[in-house]
């Protein structure tokens, strides 16, 4: 298997560039000799939406060394935290991301160079203090948030299986086009680089985001067939009325990165289908390289609110209280999932980056939920997601689901009470939720703070910010 396939071509949006064929593949034989004068040891790449990110990274890869794909707009102190607990060989994408990426100063031991392939990067004078592991392929911030302490290993053959079940569970081909509308250091977006590549599909390089004018003028250009979006993504689409119809070559719609609305995934199925498209729901976590399944377009309508059965080559148990696995129906627990995407393990310092593979292929996806008679997965929240009200376990999903008829939310748990946070609503209707919460779960209303809000922050990839709703909680 093979990250690009013969038929791959790459589409610049700003610049109508083509690489296509025997030319991409060449390009990327080039990007990738261009790191053998780097001493040994992993690449760090800041990687924004742009045909260089790609090529650099393709490259890496085709290289057969490791590669960080990261936000290039990583707070300069972080970015140092990285180089020294990690000590890249090569940092390349010194030059990307534009507004809000902002480097640090030049790590002690690096060299400031201007490489003829790679561009301005970072170069290691000497090796590291201990040597990739030969099967690493990729590291990734197991959020993509800007702070997050530790990277997920993935090998080659979890990339690689990864993209081609994805090839396979969407039928992609040759004839596919996929704007890039989400960040490449995000699991997602590089799974949908992946997937495409490796289905020997066209990637239209094209930054800006969904709400950008300039994304779909692009999309309507060049005839883009799909679009990858996390719910933030489709919550706005629908916030500005947003039709599918009116870019015609529009044909697949898929969804990850969290909980998007039944009402909303029934709409955008419906949207898409009086186009004869198709909208899959998709489901995954960076340490799965990314995605574990998806549901199929026809399981919609009467399967909304399920993510599918297992992509190819991959498979589902519940853990159930009693530490057993089971595939029975409607046993409800931790999910579990098997399959040639699991990761490698974890990486907090560049000793961790010569480990070999500490999972076997087992991941504890650490989200509760039940396996229905067709396999069909069906979520019930995350394990961790649970806060106390007096002393009362409350299910902070539950509550969600609860007050999403009034608009976005999320709750979060607060000392003695939770906290939750509710976009379109205004003071009085949330004081009435407050009191629909606690008639329904039976806690004293002085247990629920209910507060308006103009909009949910976001990290860089779409997601909602957890971290930052806890510190107001």
């Amino acid at each position: 298997m093979t990250l690009v396939a013969p038929t791959a071509r790459l589409v610049d949006a700003a610049t109508g560039a083509v690489l296509a064929g025997a030319e991409l593949s060449a390009e990327v034989a080039r990007h990738a000799a261009g790191y053998t004068d780097a001493p040994a040891g992993v690449v760090f790449a800041r990687s924004a939406l742009t045909t260089a990110s790609v090529l650099r990274y393709a490259g890496a890869f085709r290289a057969g060394r490791p590669v960080a794909l990261l936000d290039p707009a990583l707070a300069p102190a972080v970015l140092a935290d990285f180089v020294t607990r990690f000590e890249p060989a090569v940092v390349v994408g010194v030059g990307e991301g534009g507004a809000g990426a902002e480097l640090c100063e030049l790590p002690k031991g690096y060299d400031d160079t201007e490489h003829p392939v790679l561009g301005r990067c970072w170069v290691r004078r000497t090796a590291p203090a201990a040597l990739p592991h030969p099967d690493l392929a990729v590291l990734l911030a197991t959020s993509g948030s800007t702070g997050d302490p530790k990277f997920v290993r993935l090998s080659r053959a979890a990339v690689l299986a990864n993209a081609h079940a994805i090839g396979d569970a969407l039928a992609l081909g040759p004839d596919e086009i996929a704007p890039t509308s989400l960040p490449l250091f995000y699991s997602y977006g590089m799974s949908v680089v992946n997937s495409h590549l490796a289905a020997g599909a066209t990637l239209l390089v094209v930054d800006g985001g969904v709400l950008a004018k300039e994304f779909w003028q692009a999309v309507d250009a060049h005839q883009a067939t799909s679009l990858a979006g996390v719910p933030y993504n489709y919550e706005m689409l629908h916030r500005i009325r947003w039709r599918p119809g009116r870019h015609p070559s529009l044909r697949t719609l898929t969804q990850a990165g969290g909980r998007l609305r039944d009402e909303l995934i029934l709409h955008f199925h419906e949207q898409i289908s009086a186009s004869g498209g198709r909208f899959h729901v998709m489901w995954g976590c960076t340490e799965a390289a990314p995605r574990m399944s998806t549901l199929p377009a026809d399981g919609l309508p009467g399967s909304v609110g399920s993510v599918g059965p297992a992509l190819p080559g991959g498979a589902f148990t519940v853990l159930a209280d009693d530490g057993t696995e089971s595939a029975d129906p409607h046993v409800t627990g931790e999910l579990v999932y098997r399959g040639p995407n699991v990761m490698m393990g974890y990486a907090t310092a560049v000793a961790d980056t010569a480990r070999g593979d500490d999972q076997a292929g087992a991941l504890r996806t650490g989200d509760l939920g039940y396996l229905d008679e067709r396999g069909f997965v069906w979520l019930k929240g995350r394990l961790k997601r649970f806060g106390k009200i007096f002393g009362i376990r409350v299910n902070l999903h539950d509550i969600e689901d609860l007050v999403r008829a009034d608009g976005p939310a999320v709750a979060v748990s607060g000392p003695d009470r939770v906290v939750v946070f509710v976009v379109g609503i205004d003071a009085e209707a949330a004081q009435a939720l407050a009191g629909r919460l606690s008639e329904r779960l039976r806690v004293h209303r002085t247990g629920f703070d209910v507060r308006p809000v103009d909009a949910l922050p976001q990290l860089p990839n779409g997601k909602i910010d957890y971290r930052a709703l806890e510190a107001l909680a």
